[in-house]
């Protein structure tokens, strides 16, 4: 892991770096696009990032959200940490709602079908998913106890 990539993970437990990165998303979305998932907001760095579509539960749109992911098994997980917010990310009450969406990693797009980790997948799930991103411990205990989301996101068989 390079030294960037270490200080991004240390930083990611502060207060202001929620607050920037929630700022910040909108345009690392369209960073993320345009540069195929090499580059971010933050530079270049090697933290695994993906993009995930899903319908909107009221609206019935696209909405499209950068996040960390980590795989398991054929999976890809993703935490609706919400950067530590009291309330859950509006992504993960979609695929609550909805839990067809897409993944974009890199340049690749994948038909995934999400289910919510409980009891001892989510606490195994939780484990893993802390090593890559430390801050999600701090967020934790900022999220006035709502328990944070975790979906396994699970590729749709293709044509």
């Amino acid at each position: 892991m390079s030294r960037y990539t270490s200080l991004l993970r240390r930083l990611g437990k502060r207060r202001w770096f929620a607050a920037l990165g929630r700022r910040l998303s909108p345009l690392d979305r369209r960073i993320y696009r345009l540069s195929r998932g090499r580059w971010s907001v933050l530079g270049r760095h090697q933290l695994p990032t993906l993009l995930i579509t899903t319908t909107g539960r009221t609206s019935g749109l696209p909405r499209t959200q950068q996040l960390l992911y980590d795989t398991d098994a054929d999976a890809y997980v993703v935490v609706g940490s919400n950067w530590g917010q009291a309330h859950h990310p509006a992504w993960s009450a979609n695929l609550l709602a909805n839990p067809a969406a897409r993944v974009t990693v890199g340049d690749r797009e994948v038909t995934v079908r999400a289910t919510l980790a409980t009891g001892a997948e989510r606490d195994r799930l939780w484990r893993q998913v802390r090593r890559i991103w430390p801050g999600y411990d701090a967020y934790a205990e900022r999220a006035q106890g709502r328990q944070i989301r975790i979906f396994r996101l699970v590729p749709e068989p293709g044509p």
